[in-house]
């Protein structure tokens, strides 16, 4: 008791004392805001969650009702109305379904039901666009989608008494994140959206035949192939894209597990202090993403020789039989966007791009997302329409100056093999897809030829 006097007595003689309170009250009030920011940003979270949650109990309600509407249209004027309406509300119902704090896989049917809602959807509201009626197989897939659309609707419904009574909470499944579905232990709110998988357990998805069947809406990464690999090994691939450099450290970000594609991202700073972006896919260990900028201060290269380099490189890296389409030039370096051609048929949605330097030739930069997402074998013996038969569909003003086969991608994460046709009217370039199966006009885009480079829009 005497000693503790004594320290006391002294911190008084030394004002410690008092240094030690206001230290301690500074701490309190710091404690006070951190706790009053953290509440503030739970709050916030809620708040966001809860609102895409109701706008997806809305959406989903909305698809219902245009899926009972479509049962009953008995023209295809209204028909095609009806089944855009429901196109637009089960892209939108997808959207706000994505930003809940639940990993993909565990709501895998449900979003697989809405994005087949949506693409057949849009294939129906086509046939009608064109002034057919829909068939028997059609309306038995509308009044089964529509069954299933009643079920979703229960479910969120009900979800929607939990969110309210306090028995799910965003907070619990956006701490657990994607390791908790995969434990023993579950919690309240987990268990509240397991039931809606329960729900779709047997739902299968359509089979049905066209542009926007199953296997082209999957969500599969048809281009990521091979098995699993380590940190280490990702590094070892690493090493093959830095020949060349004289590499003073890399860092390593660790596994992005949340991404898109799973990858392993690497920091590089070479021995000139360049710093070079680096992703590893965890699968297959592809190269998705590497980049690195630098001052250009001269442009030495034509588009046809930073293609040649572009190409060479691609090669080198294993990915061959590449055809450059448009590029865009700044400061110096210029982004290739290349596509992938399987028997002279233009792939567009294996791209892939590439920066050059046109100073030396360097390559900069390579960007290949869409071809691991897209990347394979195609059939392409759709094509039920000649040539000719295809051209009768152009306008008659457009001077055509190439043609040829393309597949092209849609914005419904589908793939249509077109004839492509490039040509003029007047002064204006553009590009026009004809559909290869049924003559009917895909899309069209206009070719801009700019200063910095050749563009679609």
């Amino acid at each position: 008791m005497n000693i503790f006097k004594d320290w006391v007595s002294r911190l008084k003689k030394g004002h410690m004392l008092s240094i030690i309170g206001i230290a301690f009250l500074i701490i309190a009030i710091l404690g006070v805001i951190l706790y009053r920011s953290r509440s503030e940003i739970k709050q916030t979270s809620e708040n966001t969650y809860n609102m895409a949650f109701y706008e997806l109990v809305d959406y989903v309600g909305n698809v219902e009702t245009y899926l009972a509407k479509s049962l009953i249209s008995t023209t295809p004027e209204h028909g095609a109305e009806t089944l855009t309406h429901l196109w637009r509300e089960a892209n939108m119902a997808q959207t706000y379904l994505a930003r809940l704090p639940i990993e993909t896989q565990e709501l895998e049917n449900t979003q697989k039901f809405l994005n087949q809602v949506s693409d057949y959807s849009y294939s129906l509201s086509r046939k009608n666009i064109y002034n057919e009626a829909l068939g028997d197989e059609d309306l038995k897939n509308l009044k089964e989608l529509h069954s299933y659309s009643i079920e979703l609707e229960n479910t969120l419904n009900q979800l929607s008494e939990d969110i309210n009574s306090g028995r799910i909470e965003w907070n619990e499944l956006t701490k657990k994140g994607a390791k908790a579905f995969a434990q023993e232990v579950s919690t309240p709110s987990e268990d509240g959206f397991s039931s809606l998988e329960e729900n779709f357990h047997e739902y299968s998805g359509l089979i049905y035949d066209g542009a926007f069947s199953e296997h082209l809406t999957s969500q599969e990464k048809k281009g990521l192939t091979g098995e699993d690999i380590s940190e280490e090994e990702a590094r070892n691939i690493l090493n093959g894209f830095l020949e060349g450099k004289e590499v003073k450290e890399i860092t390593s970000s660790g596994l992005s597990e949340n991404a898109t594609i799973p990858a392993y991202d690497f920091t590089v700073t070479t021995n000139n202090d360049e710093i070079i972006s680096i992703s590893i896919s965890q699968k297959g260990g592809h190269i998705i993403y590497m980049n690195y900028n630098r001052d250009v201060n001269s442009e030495n290269l034509s588009y046809e020789e930073a293609d040649a380099k572009g190409v060479q490189y691609l090669e080198e890296k294993g990915f061959s039989n590449m055809k450059s389409t448009y590029y865009l030039k700044q400061e110096g370096v210029m982004t290739i966007n290349y596509a992938y051609s399987q028997d002279n048929v233009t792939i567009y949605p294996d791209l892939i791009k590439v920066k050059v330097a046109l100073d030396n030739g360097e390559i900069m930069g390579m960007e290949t997302t869409g071809y691991l997402n897209n990347h394979t074998t195609r059939d392409l013996s759709g094509v039920k329409i000649t040539m000719d038969e295809a051209k009768k569909t152009l306008n008659s003003e457009l001077k055509i100056e190439s043609e040829g086969l393309a597949v092209i991608p849609t914005e419904w994460q589908s793939e249509i093999l077109c004839y492509e046709f490039k040509g003029k009217v007047d002064d204006t370039e553009f590009l026009v897809y004809i559909n290869a199966e049924n003559g009917r006009e895909e899309d069209i885009l206009v070719i801009k030829d700019t200063p910095n480079g050749i563009l679609t829009m």
